[in-house]
Order: structure tokens, then C-alpha cells, then sequence
């Protein structure tokens, strides 16, 4: 079948022209074959102008064939499979695809207006124009957002999974090009574990673009493909194809994203999305003894004035879509280059009928390219280049200029000097840079290279021993890539421990295979200095950024390269630099006078390209994305009708409702049943770890500010755990169970943070010390049964003995309760008689059944979150995380006491004779009673001291907690207030969203004078 796009070749490709594709393209039907790219087909279809810049609104053409691309950039797909920021050139076309514009139709935009006012929107305009006054900031933001070419963001949920895979290997290879192919050949050889990974559906790098070289006797692409599919069927090899290395970290970490929807539309364009519910990406997590990183190299672009246009494009990229998909982009085309290898292309655009001419900057370059070019009849004018483009009909026009005795600044041309030329496409190619980009993140070093003008591998980093070859390592001849590839893939399983294959040598090119020498120019030459005169002289496309902004951003002190960078958004976001960094650099270096490899570079940061945040996710979505955790009694709490609350992963009953109650009922209620007669609360989601081992109440001394190792075997021990700074981390009591077994509880929150914390120090500070902890949480259900009546509640359950002689307050002891094994802790959180009773995990339903039914004539009730809050702050018992914040010492909270004075050294003592925790004006936890007994302070308003305060204002501190009481009877907080202490009885003020200010007095806080039974955790 021949295909009907105009720019389709009637030959050659490597695409199936008996598989027609059709798609849309901003809603116009299009045609494009099996194997193509979205780019390829639509530059079949002749499309020029397929979206436009981010800042200017300038139309853009697609200017690449790879990852590099910053113009074809699309929106693919409708909700709920709306795929933005879609690179055009990587993805796979299929049939019925949908694909848009990503900011507004690319033929005609108003916003493009801003074009005309650049020369008041200088780099930083809006860090200059946007900061008054201050009301209007709001308004700013929203102009701002509406004026970004932002993708459109799916509406509806993910219907795609993604899965995570770990994996391990010996050699990992980052690359499938020719020298990724020879490295894994070499390392396979020795029996090492090797993963191959490619960005591409097909292995061969550029030689899938080569129509001329051979390796050992074959077609390059042959030659690739055949030994792709060797490499498949080798057992000690992983191939991994559609799959980008997204980042390099320490210890050969690699995280790498695999494709697995492009790989099938790549085979069958026809296929169904989803089918079966297919995973759509994998995470591949990939932790290798030594890698290889064989990414290739990048073409760079040329400045001149208008080179953003559409029409203009990397020489590479026209050699990939002759030759790889059969689409010749422009029946005339200029090739303005500043090395030999581009001329591969020019004779590939030749060969594939187009009219092309090069305009090559060095003046002396004769060899054998230029015999070539002169065999085939292309016109090749020495020492010129492009000076500007424009817009004519459909076309391009090209002004040349000679090269001007200063090297790398192009002349204005004299006026008779040179015409006017008419080309569809200018094809520009200031050299490769290597790909380096994983290399850096390794923290590897990178050294200027002269020759190539750009920054080359140099040492590695010792924690991450990898190597680059092939044009990664700056070898640009496929000879050397080769041999470059073959050499590391086996020096690599040798550092690994494998021992190298007998005889083995690197695939062999033909001799009368055209290498390509060295550069000889290495930087981009721009028409004029610095990009100064007229037309916009751009050096990175994806962010609007022209040489004249680099400039700007030199001379007002960005004179850095990552100032420069934050300043201009010159290789930001998803670009990261890959066509304009070096380019960037060239242009600062000029403007301060200096030499690039003086300035340094930029630092390149994961990911490569962009990744979905399905694929970051994995499985964690819906229900597993924060997986509901409930306690043993939590069936008991649904049949009672409670209204839960999630607390960290917790499921817990906030309070229970009778016959209708509201919430404030409810809670009032359970309130007075605690403190009159008695009330049960599901305590399981407490933190619980279990801490044994020869140095544990050694361990605890230190984890803890008060002495743990003298506990006695059967009390327990409310401590404060401090951060390196002083600050409280958490609370929680501690049992000490046997001579070397301690029990210890946690807030519900931090029972994750905590144990690693415990791990953390045991690691890293005392790992000879004899200590072992493991979380126990949910292995035991807790009941909290509270109240004057808990103890004779509980006699009924237990042989335990009771009475306040046997089983005083903070004591612990073992028993059977309700006919189970239990853990009897008798501490409180409500500041009444209480007791913890702790059964295995299965046995919590019945304990629950168990002590309702022995309180039942008592009147017992179930309480939740809400009520214990309530219940707790009446004590004044502070919750960590709630009433402190990671700011305030024991003693801001009134809990000096718990600092003993006979120890040596806890986390954070030091930190405590810090001048600073003892300065006046630190804020101390007060109580707070309003004058309006009945109104209830939101929490977390801020307190003053004058009574018409309205922001801006001091504020002197703010509430933490607040509820209405009903034992009390009126409404109570908890505040920090600045020198607390000192102002009891002076009058405060809350200033509330709506503008009102209410009066508060300082007071203690302790609300409740009944008889306490001591503190606990929450």
C-alpha cells in the first residue's frame, strides 16, 4: 500500500506500509503506517506548525527524532486516558489516537502578542514586576497560570496500572546503541548477571539511522537487530526495550521506567488500550555491581536570529525520518554545520530526492565528507553560515553571513554578498554532546573537552562505580563506539568478579566504512555577539530562553551557571539542558569574557524525561494507596454505629452515637461516664514496641530524658523522647517487663517514626550495644477501661488482685482476663482510674464483648478519640504533635521534671543548655478560659495582647487545643502563649478568620480538679 501523506517517501523506511494508522491531530483526520512515531507521521502529513513556545506564543515546528524534543509536546488521549506533556517523537502513533495541542490552536494564538512586548519581559520580570503591592498578589498568580501553555490535567481517576520490579545484576547497560550492544556482548560472555535497557522500542542507537555502514559483514541495523535478539535469548541477560534510565543514584541504584503500552502499539498500532487490564509502565528498580552508561550523545543546535522557527531542525533528526520512517520534512533543504558528521545526513536527504545545499562555518575543511558532498553535486559554500530566518510563504528565508575573523561571530554579509534563499527546512548541527546525565547524578566529575566542546566523563564517583563509553564517553566514530562499548562492558564484569571470555574481541565495520573525525569547531557561533541585533536569537526552545536573556542574566550578576539557569529557566523543567546547555554556557562565557570550562556546568537532575505519577505510584491507588488499618474490635465499633476518624492509617471511632446524638451529645456524654461511673476505649492503634536485649534500659536512658535502667521489673514510666535540638519528638509510657524486656508505647502517629528513630541510633551511634526492638502493635488489642468503677469492673473479669496496695498506679502486671493471657497496665489518659488491657490481637473482639457486659449495670459506655481529647486536656496532658510542635522543650511544656538530673547524657541534653531555650519570650503551654463560656476557640487561631488586633499584628502565640467540656462545664483550651507562665490571669486575644477578636484569660491547664490518676500517652 502506498501511502497518500505528501511527504512520504515511496520507498525505504522502516515502517509497514501495509498497516495504515489513523489518528487526529487537533481534531483533523490523519494517516500515518505501522512503526511510525506521532512526529514522523505528522511531518508525513505535512505539518508544519504543530504547537507553540511557552513564553512568546511563537509557532514551532518539530525540531528532533528523540528524548530531546522541546516543541512536539502534546496531550494525547482523552479523560480518564489523557496522556499530557506526550513527547511526539517517542511515542508510537495508533489507531483512533487522539492528539492535541498543548496551550491553544499552533496556527493562530492572541498570546503571541507577548512576542511584541519581549523587550519589557526580560529574564526575572516577574520576580521585578509582581511584588506590589501585596494585595494584588492573588490576581498575579491567576494571570500568570492562565498565561502558561500548561497541559490540560485528567479529571478523572487513573483506569492504568503500573507495577514495580526490583532487580539485581552484576553489569547494568544504560543504552542499546552500538556501543551499549558491543558492552553487553562483552559482559554477557563472562556468565554476569547483565540488564540492557533502551528508550526505544528497537536496539541500534543511531544505527538504525545508517543506510551505508556494515558490522561484521552485515547492515548496521541488521546487525543490531540480530544481535538484540541474541541477547534475548542469552539466560544471563535482561532486555529491556521502551525503557528510559530515569535516574543514577548512590550505590549503582538505577531507576528505570519501561513502556510497556508504547512497546505494544509499537507492534500492533491496532491494539486495544488496557487489554485485560495490562499493566501500562513498570518502575524498574535496579541495584547493579557496576554500570555502563551507553546513552549516545545529543546534536546541538545552532544560534542565529529566528532559528526557533518552524522549518528548523537538527540535521540528525532529518537522517532518522529519511531513513527510519520514509518522510523527507522539506523538498529543499540547508544544512548549516559546524562538523562532518552532518554531512552523513545532507548526502541521506540527497539520496532521498531532496535539493540540499550546506553552509559549513569552518573554512578549511577539505576531506573526505566534502569529496563526498562535491561527488553527489551538493553545493558546499566553506566558512559561511546562517545569519537569520524568516517566515515566507510556506517556506523558509535564509540570509548567510560570512565567518568574521574573530572565530566564532558571524559578519553581517555585504549587501551583494549573498541572496536571499527559499528552503523548507534548514537543518543545523553545532556538534554532539555526550549524554552525561546519569553520569553526573552519580556524582561522577566532568572535564571540557576542546575537541568536542562539551563536558566529557572523567572519574567516578567511588560509591557509584560506573563508566561511560561509546559517544557517552565522547567517541563519535562507530569503530570507536564499538570498541569503547566492548571494552567497558568487560572491564565491568570483571570489577564484578567474572573472569573475561577467551578470545573475545570487539564487532568489527567494514574497511571501506566512513568514520567520522574528530570536530573542528566546537563552539556555536552566534550572528551576532551574544545574540545582540535583530531577531531572537534562541538557545533553549523548550523554555523561550534567547542568547540576549543569558546576557542580561551576566551582566546583572547571575554570572554563575546555576544562577543563570534559575534566572533564565535555560534548561529547566523536563529539558534539563539536552540541546541548549552547552550552547548556554558558550553564550555566558562570552558575556563575562571567560572560557566555558571555567564557569563549570549545571547540575542534571532525575528524571531524564518525564515520568507519570501512575508509574511513581505503582499499586499504591485507590484502597492501597493508604491502606486502611483497622483494630481486632473494629467489626464491634461498625455495629455500634460509631463515626470514625482516620488517624495516621487508623480507622478509629471518634465517637458513638445513641438515637440520633450529634456529636457534641455523644461526646458530652461519654465525658460524664468517664468520670462518673466508667467508660472502654479501643486503644490497639497505640504504638507498641518491644525493646529487649543485656543494654536496653541502658539504651532507654539515652532514648529517653528520664532514667529508664532503674526502673523496677513491673512499673512503668511516662518519659519524653527528645530530638538532637531539645525539642520533644514523642511521649509514651514504658513497662519494664523483665530484667532485659521493656514494653513501650507510643502516640498512634508516631509509631513508625519512633521505631525507626530507635533503629536509627542503634545503628548508626551504639551498634555494639545489645538491643533488639520490633514493633508489636498489631499484635496486641488494647481496651482502655476508665472511671470510678473501672477497678470493680474489672475484678470481675480477673483473679488479678486489684487493690490500690497490690497493683498501684503505674504498675504492670500479667493475668488472665475474660479467660486470655493479658498485659495489665494501669496508667490513665484521662487522669482517672484507669487500666490498659492488653490481649492478643484475635482475642480484642471478645475482650470488648467481655468488659461492656461486666459494666453493663454500671452503665458503661464506649468512647472515642473525641472524648479522650476532651478527657485529656481537661488534665492538661499534652499530645506530641498537637500541643507541641517541634519547637518547644520539657520545660516550655511544664515538664522540666521528667529531665533527670542524675544522668549523664540523653538525645538533646546538650541542646537544653542552649541559651536559647532558656530566653525570655519562648512560648509556654497555658490554659485558656474565654469570656464567653460558651464559645469554643478554633484551634490553631493566634493570640495577641491588644484587643483590636487585625493582621499584619504580633502575635504572641496560639491555641493548640480546644473543646467544650462538659464535666467542666464551659468551654476549655490549650494554648502556647509567650511567656506563658508569667501572664496567669491577663486577658488575651484571638483573632478569628472573620475579623472578630475574643477575649480569653490565661489559667493553668489543668481544668479538672478530680482526683488524678496519673498521665499516659494518646
Amino acid at each position: 500500500m502506498t501511502s497518500s501523506a505528501p511527504r512520504r517517501l515511496p520507498e525505504g523506511g522502516r515502517v509497514n506500509r501495509d498497516r495504515p494508522v489513523r489518528f487526529s491531530f487537533n481534531g483533523k483526520p490523519m494517516t500515518g503506517l505501522a512503526g511510525d512515531t506521532i512526529a514522523s507521521a505528522l511531518l508525513a502529513n505535512g505539518v508544519r506548525v504543530v504547537s507553540r513556545s511557552f513564553k512568546y506564543r511563537r509557532p514551532r515546528g518539530i525540531y528532533s527524532a528523540g528524548p530531546e524534543e522541546p516543541n512536539a509536546i502534546f496531550a494525547v488521549g482523552s479523560d480518564p486516558r489523557l496522556d499530557p506533556n506526550t513527547r511526539a517523537t517517542l511515542a508510537p502513533v495508533a489507531d483512533g489516537m487522539s492528539v492535541r495541542t498543548q496551550g491553544g490552536n499552533p496556527n493562530f494564538n492572541p498570546a503571541a502578542a507577548f512576542g511584541m512586548l519581549s523587550r519589557i519581559l526580560p529574564p526575572g520580570f516577574y520576580y521585578k514586576t509582581f511584588m506590589w503591592p501585596p494585595r494584588l498578589w492573588m490576581f498575579y498568580e491567576k494571570f500568570i497560570r492562565r498565561a502558561a501553555s500548561a497541559a490540560p490535567v485528567p479529571r478523572s481517576p487513573d483506569p492504568d496500572r503500573a507495577l514495580h520490579r526490583h532487580a539485581y545484576c552484576d553489569v547494568m547497560i544504560v543504552g542499546g546503541g552500538p556501543a551499549g550492544l558491543s558492552a553487553a556482548l562483552a559482559a554477557a560472555k563472562t556468565g554476569a548477571r547483565v540488564v540492557i535497557a533502551e528508550l526505544r522500542p528497537e536496539f541500534g542507537g543511531d544505527l538504525l539511522d545508517d543506510a551505508e555502514s556494515q558490522i561484521q559483514k552485515i547492515p548496521a541495523a541488521q546487525w543490531a537487530r540480530q544481535t538484540a535478539e541474541k541477547l534475548r535469548k542469552t539466560p544471563n541477560v535482561t532486555v529491556l526495550a521502551n525503557t528510559v534510565a530515569q535516574g543514577l543514584h548512590d550505590h549503582n541504584y538505577l531507576i528505570a521506567l519501561q513502556d510497556l503500552e508504547s512497546a505494544r502499539l509499537f507492534k500492533d498500532p491496532a491494539a486495544a488500550q488496557n487489554p485485560e487490564n495490562a499493566p501500562r509502565h513498570r518502575l524498574w528498580k535496579i541495584r547493579a555491581k557496576r554500570v555502563v552508561v551507553a546513552a549516545g550523545a545529543l546534536e546541538r543546535p545552532m544560534v542565529f536570529a529566528g532559528n526557533d522557527l518552524p522549518g528548523v531542525m537538527l540535521a540528525g533528526a532529518v537522517r532518522s525520518y529519511v531513513n527510519q520512517y520514509a518522510v523527507l520534512p522539506g523538498r529543499r533543504i540547508l544544512f548549516f554545520v559546524n562538523n562532518d558528521g552532518a554531512y552523513q545526513s545532507a548526502l541521506d536527504a540527497r539520496r532521498a530526492g531532496a535539493l540540499v545545499e550546506i553552509a559549513d562555518i569552518r573554512a578549511d575543511a577539505d576531506g573526505v565528507w566534502q569529496e563526498r558532498a562535491r561527488a553527489r553535486k551538493i553545493p558546499a559554500r566553506m566558512g559561511v553560515g546562517v545569519v537569520g530566518a524568516s517566515r515566507i510563504a510556506g517556506s523558509l528565508a535564509v540570509r548567510l553571513g560570512k565567518l568574521a575573523p574573530n572565530a566564532d561571530a558571524l559578519a553581517e554579509p555585504d549587501a551583494d554578498a549573498f541572496d536571499s534563499h527559499a528552503y523548507d527546512i534548514v537543518a543545523v548541527s553545532g556538534g554532539w554532546t555526550p549524554t552525561v546525565h546519569l553520569f553526573s547524578q552519580a556524582r561522577g566529575e566532568l572535564h571540557w573537552s576542546p575537541r568536542l566542546g562539551a563536558f566529557v566523563p572523567g572519574p567516578a564517583h567511588p560509591l557509584n562505580p560506573c563508566r561511560c563509553c561509546g559517544a557517552a564517553a565522547g567517541a563519535l566514530s562507530l569503530a570507536e563506539c564499538l570498541a569503547d562499548g566492548f571494552s567497558a562492558g568487560k572491564a565491568a564484569a570483571e570489577a564484578a568478579g567474572f573472569k573475561p571470555a577467551a578470545a573475545a574481541a570487539p564487532p568489527k565495520t567494514q574497511p571501506a566504512a566512513l568514520e567520522t573525525p574528530p570536530l573542528q569547531s566546537a563552539i556555536i557561533p552566534a550572528a551576532h555577539p551574544v545574540g545582540r541585533g535583530p531577531g531572537k536569537h534562541f538557545v533553549d526552545l523548550m523554555n523561550d530562553v534567547t542568547a540576549a536573556d543569558i546576557e542580561i542574566a551576566g551582566r546583572e550578576g547571575y554570572d554563575s551557571p546555576e544562577h543563570m539557569k534559575r534566572y533564565t529557566a535555560a534548561g529547566f523543567g523536563t529539558d534539563q539542558g539536552k540541546t541548549g546547555n552547552i550552547n548556554a554556557l558558550a553564550v555566558l562565557a562570552r558575556a563575562r569574557e571567560a572560557r566555558v570550562e571555567d564557569l563549570g556546568h549545571t547540575t542534571f537532575r532525575p528524571n531524564y524525561t518525564p515520568m507519570p505519577f501512575g508509574a511513581a505510584r505503582g499499586l499504591d491507588r485507590g484502597p492501597l494507596f493508604a491502606p486502611e488499618r483497622v483494630t481486632p474490635m473494629h467489626s464491634r465499633h461498625v455495629a455500634r454505629g460509631a463515626v470514625f476518624e482516620d488517624v495516621g492509617e487508623w480507622k478509629r471511632p471518634r465517637y458513638f452515637p445513641v438515637g440520633g446524638e450529634s456529636m457534641d451529645a455523644a461526646v458530652a456524654r461519654e465525658c460524664r461516664a468517664a468520670r462518673q461511673s466508667a467508660a472502654v476505649m479501643d486503644a490497639s492503634t497505640l504504638g507498641k514496641i518491644d525493646i529487649q536485649g543485656a543494654d536496653a534500659g541502658k539504651f532507654l536512658d539515652m532514648i529517653y530524658t528520664g532514667m529508664f535502667s532503674a526502673l523496677k521489673v513491673g512499673r512503668c514510666r511516662y518519659g519524653l523522647m527528645l530530638n538532637e535540638h531539645g525539642m520533644i519528638f514523642d511521649d509514651g509510657v514504658t513497662a519494664r517487663l523483665g530484667a532485659n524486656h521493656f514494653h513501650m508505647t507510643t502516640t498512634t502517629g508516631g509509631a513508625a517514626r519512633v521505631l525507626t528513630w530507635l533503629e536509627e541510633w542503634l545503628q548508626t551511634e551504639w551498634p555494639e550495644m545489645k538491643v533488639f526492638c520490633q514493633s508489636v502493635t498489631e499484635q496486641w488489642a488494647v481496651a482502655a477501661l476508665a472511671g470510678p468503677k473501672a477497678r470493680e469492673i474489672l475484678s470481675r473479669l480477673t483473679d488479678v488482685r486489684l487493690d490500690g496496695e497490690s497493683f498501684p498506679f503505674m504498675a504492670a502486671k500479667t493475668g488472665e482476663v475474660a479467660g486470655v493471657g493479658a498485659r495489665i497496665f494501669r496508667v490513665s489518659f484521662s487522669g482517672e482510674l484507669a487500666y490498659e488491657i492488653n490481649v492478643p490481637a484475635r482475642f480484642g473482639g471478645g475482650l470488648w464483648d467481655a468488659l461492656l457486659e461486666a459494666g453493663a449495670d454500671f452503665g458503661i459506655a464506649p468512647y472515642g478519640t473525641e472524648a479522650m481529647h476532651v478527657l485529656r486536656a481537661e488534665k492538661g496532658f499534652i499530645i506530641a504533635g498537637q500541643d507541641s510542635d517541634g519547637t518547644m522543650t520539657p520545660a516550655d511544656m511544664g515538664l522540666d521534671g521528667l529531665v533527670s538530673r542524675k544522668k549523664k547524657d540523653f538525645i538533646g541534653r546538650r541542646s537544653l543548655s542552649r541559651s536559647d531555650t532558656a530566653r525570655p519570650g519562648r512560648l509556654q503551654f497555658v490554659g485558656l478560659l474565654t469570656e464567653d463560656p460558651g464559645f469554643v476557640l478554633p484551634e490553631g487561631a493566634a493570640l495577641a495582647e491588644e484587643e483590636k488586633a487585625a493582621p499584619p499584628m504580633r502575635t504572641i502565640g496560639h491555641v493548640t487545643s480546644s473543646y467544650a467540656s462538659a464535666n467542666v462545664g464551659r468551654s476549655i483550651a490549650l494554648a502556647m502563649v509567650e511567656n506563658g507562665f508569667e501572664r496567669t490571669g491577663e486577658t488575651v486575644w484571638a483573632a478569628l478568620a472573620d475579623g472578630r477578636n475574643i477575649a480569653a484569660k490565661v489559667c493553668s491547664p489543668v481544668f479538672w480538679e478530680g482526683k488524678s490518676a496519673g498521665g499516659g500517652n494518646g
